[in-house]
């Protein structure tokens, strides 16, 4: 490379770290919980990649808490074992034999990955599951659907303390139930909702495979309000696989999240992209009297 064209790319990097720097100072102190999940995962540099951009996030002082899935490894593991699975409005049937393979796979596999990835890249972190310290506590969300639990309890002292020694938590959605024998299986983004509302944390970022909510024409609507987005379903501009995600959005705004966004996670850096710059990235569904940036 040329020397003109070396120092054309370090100014541009130069520039970039200036202008996300106001970002930065207003997002500083935030509590900023990302659900990460999807083929991602098991992308090296993808999972890498994901873990630095986690890492800088706590380097500039926020305070990111990682909330994960692990489908695709779920489904690979319960093929090897010859355990069918089977789907019900978009949720999986868990019976005894599969919520144990879930266990396994999430706390076991995919969890540990996760944090010896943020390791790699400099950063500290722990692994949980919702069954730790009762981080979170379930009930049955729908007989037809096995032990898939629904939160009713989040005790999130455990994240604070984590936290505040300067750890990243990083949960698999596992859960206990009332009775602590029990173990339920919980969707990743109801998980990462039920969490971020616990820690009235500033941003919830849910990175998906989609670059967010698109409206009538086709076009990704970048802000929206409950009220747009209830309209929205009720017309049928939001239908299908989208339905539960913003329901799990608007929930965590009731919770007292200050605003959702949704993202797409095979975009590199998206998690940086929403935060550190003003277009932002996704559809960010927030309370129409709330600033777009900052934790302020």
């Amino acid at each position: 490379m040329k020397t003109q064209d070396m120092n054309r790319d370090w100014h541009a990097t130069a520039r970039t770290l200036s202008e996300a720097l106001p970002y930065m100072q207003r997002y500083s102190g935030a509590v900023v919980v990302v659900k990460f999940g999807g083929n991602a995962m098991g992308d090296t540099a993808a999972m890498a990649e994901f873990a630095r951009d986690i890492v800088l996030m706590r380097q500039v002082g926020i305070n990111p808490v990682v909330v994960h899935g692990g489908g695709p490894m779920i489904n690979e593991m319960l093929e090897k074992l010859g355990i069918e699975s089977k789907f019900l409005r978009g949720k999986r049937v868990t019976d005894q034999a599969t919520v144990d393979v879930v266990e396994m796979v999430l706390t076991g596999l995919v969890n540990k990955r996760i944090v010896q990835a943020i390791m790699d890249e400099g950063g500290r972190a722990v692994g949980l599951s919702g069954k730790d310290d009762d981080l979170i506590v379930c009930e049955a969300d729908d007989p037809e659907l096995g032990w898939v639990g629904r939160p009713i309890e989040t005790n999130v002292q455990v994240l604070r303390d984590l936290m505040g020694a300067g750890i990243i938590p990083v949960i698999a959605p596992v859960a206990t139930g009332m009775d602590p024998a029990e173990t339920y299986n919980v969707n990743g983004d109801t998980a990462a909702g039920a969490v971020a509302g616990a820690l009235k944390a500033d941003r919830l970022l849910l990175l998906t495979n989609v670059p967010g909510v698109k409206g009538a024409s086709g076009e990704i609507v970048t802000a929206l309000t409950p009220e747009e987005v209830r309209a929205m379903i009720e017309d049928g501009t939001i239908a299908g696989g989208m339905i539960p995600k913003v329901e799990t959005c608007l929930d965590a705004l009731e919770r007292g999240v200050r605003g959702v966004v949704i993202l797409d996670g095979t975009v590199p850096n998206a998690c940086l992209l929403e935060l550190f710059t003003e277009h932002g990235a996704g559809s960010l569904i927030r309370h129409a009297n709330l600033p777009k940036h900052g934790a302020e």
